[in-house]
C-alpha cells in the first residue's frame, strides 16, 4: 500500500515513462460515461450528427491540452497538480480551490457509483431476479464500494498497471459495439440545432471532458523522474484523453441517432444493440465504471490532503468513499439522478473555468519552474496571494454571468439568446485579472523536483 500523499517524491523513488500516461488516461476515458456525454448532445439537446461531432472536436481539443500542461508539473515537482496551485494561491489560499477540487471528484464519484448500481440490478435482472428490493440495492451498493475500494487504496502504481490492462479491454469490447452500432446509424437523422445550443453542448463537452481532468493530470505524472520528455509527458497525456473522448463520444452521438432514450445508458442505450450483447455490454459498463472511478478516488484523497486536511492518504480514500456510499443510496432511492448529474456537471464550470486561467498564467510567468519545497512551506511570507484569490472570484462571476445550465441561466447569457460562454469567460477574465494583479518578479530556483 502506498503510503505516500501529496509528500514530495525523492528522485530514488521516481519510475515510469511518459507513454505509461497514455494508457492512465485511455483507461480512465475510455467509458460509458464518455459514451453517455455523445449520446446526450444530440439525444438532450437536438444537434445533428455532424453538428455533434463538430462540438465534440471543437470542446475536446480546446480542453484537454489543459491535462497535458498539468501533466508537465508532476516530474517537474514530485507533487500533485492542485498542490502545485499553491504557487499562484499561497499554501493556505490555495486551500478552498483544493477542497472544490475533492468535491469535484466526490461529485464524479458518486456518479459513477450509481451507475455501477444500475447496470449491477441491470444484469441481475436477466436472471429474472427482482431488483425492486431495497435489501438488494443496499447489497450491491456495498459490494460494490468494497471491490472500488482496493485499487485506490493500493495506491499509484496498482493504478497504473490496471489502467493499462483496462485499455486493451476497452478498445476490444467497444470496438465491436461500433461495428454492431454502425450499419444501424443515419447521420442525417434529426434537423439539428441553432448556435446558441451548439455553445451549450460546447461547455458540456469541456466541462466533462479535459477540463473536469485538468486537476488530476500532476497527481500521476509525479512519479515520473524529474529528467522526463516535456513533449512526451504533454503529448501522451493529451492524447490519452483526446483520443478515447472524441472517438466514444462520436460513437454516443451515432447511437442517438438509432434509439432516443440513448442518454440513458442502463436501460436506454442497450436498445441499439443486438439482445446477445447485452449483458457483455452491462459488464463492459461496470468495470469501465470502475476504472473511471478509480482515478477520482485516487486523486480525491490528494485534493483532500492538498485542502490542508492532516489526514494519511488511505484515510482520505476510506473516507471519500463511505460519502460516496450515502451519496449512491440517496441517488438510487431518487428519480432525480440524471438532473443531478447533469446540474453537477453544468456547474462544475464556474469555479474550474477561472481556477484554469489562474493556473495557466502562472505557469507562463514561472516558465514552468518551481520551488517545490515552498509549497509546503506553511509559516513563510504569501500564505495567501490575494492577486489569484481576486482573480478567482472575478472569473468566477464572468462564468456565472455567462453560463446556461440547468440550475440557471446568467445574465450575458439571457441577454444572448441563451448562448454559453462561461468556460472562456471564466478563464480569460481570471488569466487577464492575475496577470495585472501579480506583475512582481517571480524568483524560483531551477528545480527539477524533489531530492
Amino acid at each position: 500500500m502506498e503510503q505516500r500523499g501529496i509528500e514530495l517524491v525523492p528522485a530514488g523513488e521516481r519510475y515510469g515513462r511518459p507513454r505509461d500516461l497514455l494508457f492512465l488516461w485511455t483507461g480512465t476515458t475510455m467509458g460509458i460515461f464518455t459514451l453517455v456525454y455523445g449520446t446526450t448532445v444530440v439525444a438532450a439537446f437536438g444537434l445533428s450528427f455532424w453538428q455533434a461531432v463538430a462540438a465534440i472536436l471543437v470542446g475536446n481539443l480546446l480542453a484537454f491540452p489543459l491535462v497535458g500542461l498539468t501533466s508537465l508539473q508532476g516530474p517537474a515537482t514530485g507533487t500533485s497538480t492542485m498542490t502545485v496551485s499553491r504557487a499562484a494561491y499561497g499554501p493556505k489560499g490555495a486551500r478552498l480551490l483544493s477542497f472544490f477540487g475533492w468535491l469535484n471528484m466526490v461529485g464524479f464519484e458518486a456518479g459513477g457509483m450509481v451507475l455501477i448500481t444500475f447496470a449491477a440490478l441491470s444484469l441481475l435482472g436477466q436472471t429474472g431476479m427482482d431488483t425492486s428490493s431495497l435489501g438488494l440495492k443496499v447489497t450491491v451498493i456495498l459490494v460494490a464500494a468494497l471491490i472500488q475500494l482496493v485499487l485506490p487504496l493500493i495506491g499509484h502504481a496498482a493504478v497504473m498497471k490496471a489502467q493499462k490492462y483496462f485499455t486493451w479491454i476497452f478498445v476490444l469490447l467497444f470496438g465491436l459495439m461500433a461495428i454492431l452500432v454502425g450499419p444501424k446509424v443515419d447521420v442525417s437523422a434529426g434537423g439539428g440545432a441553432d448556435f446558441t445550443t451548439f455553445t451549450v453542448a460546447v461547455a458540456l463537452i469541456m466541462s466533462a471532458g479535459g477540463l473536469s481532468w485538468g486537476p488530476l493530470g500532476g497527481d500521476y505524472s509525479r512519479y515520473l523522474p524529474a529528467g522526463s520528455s516535456k513533449k512526451a509527458v504533454f503529448g501522451y497525456a493529451f492524447l490519452g484523453g483526446f483520443l478515447p473522448y472524441v472517438l466514444l463520444m462520436t460513437l454516443g452521438a451515432a447511437v442517438a441517432t438509432v434509439v432516443k432514450d440513448a442518454a440513458d445508458p442502463i436501460s436506454g442505450l442497450p436498445g441499439a444493440l443486438p439482445s446477445w450483447f447485452v449483458v457483455p455490454y452491462l459488464l463492459l459498463a461496470i468495470v469501465s465504471l470502475f476504472a473511471v472511478n478509480t482515478t477520482d478516488l485516487y486523486s480525491s484523497g490528494l485534493n483532500l490532503q492538498a485542502a490542508g486536511i492532516k489526514v494519511k492518504r488511505w484515510v482520505a480514500v476510506v473516507a471519500d468513499l463511505v460519502l460516496c456510499v450515502v451519496i449512491t443510496y440517496v441517488a438510487v432511492t431518487s428519480e432525480n439522478f440524471n438532473t443531478m448529474l447533469n446540474t453537477f456537471l453544468g456547474l462544475l464550470i464556474i469555479w474550474l473555468a477561472p481556477w484554469a486561467g489562474v493556473y495557466v498564467t502562472d505557469w507562463l510567468r514561472r516558465k514552468g519552474r518551481y520551488d517545490a519545497r515552498a509549497l509546503f512551506d506553511e509559516d513563510g511570507p504569501g500564505q495567501v496571494r490575494w492577486a489569484a484569490i481576486i482573480a478567482q472570484v472575478a472569473g468566477m462571476a464572468a462564468a456565472a454571468l455567462w453560463i446556461n445550465s440547468t440550475a440557471f441561466s446568467g445574465w450575458i447569457s439571457q441577454a444572448t439568446g441563451g448562448t454559453d460562454f462561461s468556460i472562456f469567460a471564466g478563464f480569460l477574465v481570471a488569466g487577464a485579472v492575475y496577470a495585472v494583479l501579480d506583475r512582481g518578479p517571480v524568483s524560483v530556483p531551477v528545480l527539477e523536483g524533489a531530492r
